[in-house]
């Protein structure tokens, strides 16, 4: 890749770790997260000198960096670092890597290394793999390995280049100890611009006629169309559209849930089969089983995402623009003619009510969920766990706009949520983060209480407790009418959260964890609320649409003539 150096620096002397630092806050990093050691010594002494620029955030597990780099990233729309140690530092970072790659977050991975001259030697050097590099490539979109102190400044812009155009994924690059002590003359090169991939105006001409020519077109927005910033530009392209706004877990607050238009994807199985044309802006567009999501015979498909592998079977066959989300929203709405439409509640409010009314059903969800929500101001950010009330969230937690609902996306990643949320916490803190956790997942990582506490994040620390693992339990007792292996011994939460200092309180109901999560807020700070719970009956059916459900969809909730 070739680069502008027009605004660089002279050549001077310092050392890789110098140049690691000066390049990261040349590109407007101000938080690294990472843990300390010695092949990463001289990056920490730079990080140390240059403490005023730059914070150096240390939790207490490397699980921990990555998770809170996603989170800081997802939810700011800024780049997030992290920094581990080679070999066994970056095996434990990994779990977070991969959570960031399937939710298309900005992450870069700065990791260790031997010493370059040992690297593929086998010498059982401390921390050595037989190739990490190999595994690296695996999990990010790009990936380097820094051979000379002169050449990290580059990868480092080159990373954020990457970063910052294409599909958004984590990158990585790998520093050996010795490069980042050895001095050399170097350069400082001017921050990396955006560069999103524009559409094909061809294209954008196809796709405008076949949405202007629509009678009932159909929106659905996924993580990358969240991914991509483009909330302002779907809200204007569905409402001259007057199309309903399918959002996936991942797409959850492109739209603000009271808008009219926007549904989530229960919403969207009683408007999806009345769709003569369907919209997929930055979705896979498949379900958990790899199905596709939906395969109308009459319906028209335009798919736009920066994988076109994404418009491929097992969709249906369509349109597909490979580009940048926002850009080509702007682009459509561009295109398309002025039209007079009606009122946009005429086709959101009937299907907004009828999914309400499932909703409603599952308790105690359904109340936790509300209780949760008016216990939140709408700019606070919910990061949501694999426990009953995080599945059921998926669908039934109201967002209220762009970057305040986290999942771990189809990583499935149990235990990601606390150390996620305290990502979001430094990111975000003039808002309050709520971090929903089982007793199971949430054990993953408390030791960030730790963090937490040191930090003084403003974050509320919800653990839902039942003693088991739930989901699990409630699956072999469906499929083999037994469980096995699924109880937990807790610790008291309480004495656990007192002894790093943290208020805590307990309660068992919806009303309670209302009490606790405003009496946190008034706080601040941080706090950890347990609430007991007991078995919770299945949400599944209202979530996915291969599972067996005992309500029926609406046959035309539109009360308009069918079009398919």
């Amino acid at each position: 890749m070739d680069f502008d150096t027009s605004n660089s620096t002279s050549h001077r002397m310092r050392t890789g770790g110098e140049a690691l630092v000066e390049q990261l806050i040349a590109e407007g990093v101000t938080k690294v997260f990472g843990i300390p050691g010695i092949q990463l010594d001289w990056a920490v002494e730079a990080l140390r000198a240059n403490a005023d620029r730059i914070d150096f955030v240390v939790p207490r597990h490397e699980q921990a960096a990555s998770y809170m780099a996603d989170g800081y990233a997802r939810t700011t729309g800024k780049e997030g670092v992290c920094m581990v140690v080679p070999g066994p530092g970056m095996l434990n970072a990994l779990s977070g890597i991969a959570t960031a790659y399937a939710c298309s977050s900005r992450v870069l991975f700065l990791v260790g290394q031997i010493d370059s001259g040992a690297i593929g030697k086998g010498h059982g050097l401390l921390h050595e793999l037989p190739d990490q590099s190999a595994i690296l490539r695996g999990l990010c979109k790009w990936h380097a390995l820094a051979e000379r102190p002169e050449d990290v400044a580059r990868l480092v812009h080159e990373a954020f280049a990457e970063l910052r155009s294409g599909h958004p994924r984590p990158v990585a690059i790998e520093l050996p100890a010795d490069v980042l002590q050895a001095v050399a003359a170097s350069l400082t090169y001017p921050r990396a611009p955006e560069a999103p991939t524009a559409p094909d105006s061809d294209r954008i001409e196809q796709a405008a006629t076949l949405l202007a020519n629509a009678r009932f077109p159909v929106i659905q927005a996924g993580g990358g169309a969240a991914a991509a910033g483009a909330s302002e530009a779907i809200r204007a392209l569905a409402e001259q559209l007057q199309a309903p706004v399918v959002m996936t877990e991942g797409g959850r607050g492109v739209l603000d849930d009271r808008h009219p238009l926007a549904l989530t994807t229960l919403g969207g199985r009683a408007v999806m089969p009345h769709a003569d044309v369907v919209l997929v802006l930055g979705s896979r567009f498949v379900n958990a089983l790899g199905q596709a999501s939906y395969a109308l015979e009459a319906t028209r498909y335009i798919y736009v995402n920066l994988d076109e592998g994404h418009a491929s079977g097992p969709r249906s066959d369509g349109l597909s623009i490979a580009a940048d989300v926002r850009l080509t929203a702007e682009a459509l709405l561009a295109a398309l003619p002025e039209r007079k439409h009606q009122a946009a509640t005429d086709r959101g409010a009937p299907v907004k009510r009828w999914a309400a009314e499932q909703l409603q059903q599952i308790q105690p969800q359904w109340s936790f969920a509300q209780a949760l929500r008016a216990g939140m101001a709408d700019e606070d950010i919910l990061v949501s766990e694999l426990t009953q009330i995080g599945y059921y969230s998926t669908i039934g937690f109201p967002v209220h706009g762009p970057r305040r609902y986290v999942t771990p996306g189809y990583q499935g990643t149990l235990g990601y949520g606390f150390n996620t949320a305290l990502g979001a916490a430094h990111g975000n803190p003039e808002n309050r983060v709520v971090s929903i956790n089982g007793d199971g997942g949430f054990a993953w990582g408390m030791q960030e209480l730790a963090t937490a506490a040191r930090d003084q994040c403003a974050i509320s620390i919800v653990v839902f407790v039942d003693g088991h693992y739930g989901n699990v339990r409630r699956i072999q007792n469906a499929t083999f009418g037994k469980e096995f292996a699924v109880e937990l011994t807790n610790p008291d939460f309480a004495l656990l959260a007192r002894a790093y200092g943290i208020p805590e309180c307990n309660t068992d109901s919806p009303e309670g964890l209302l009490n606790a999560l405003e009496e946190a807020q008034k706080r601040g700070g941080p706090a950890l609320i347990t609430v007991t719970v007991g078995a919770m009956p299945s949400p599944w059916g209202l979530i996915h649409d291969f599972v067996p459900i005992g309500f029926e969809v609406p046959a035309n909730p539109l009360g308009e003539p069918e079009t398919v």
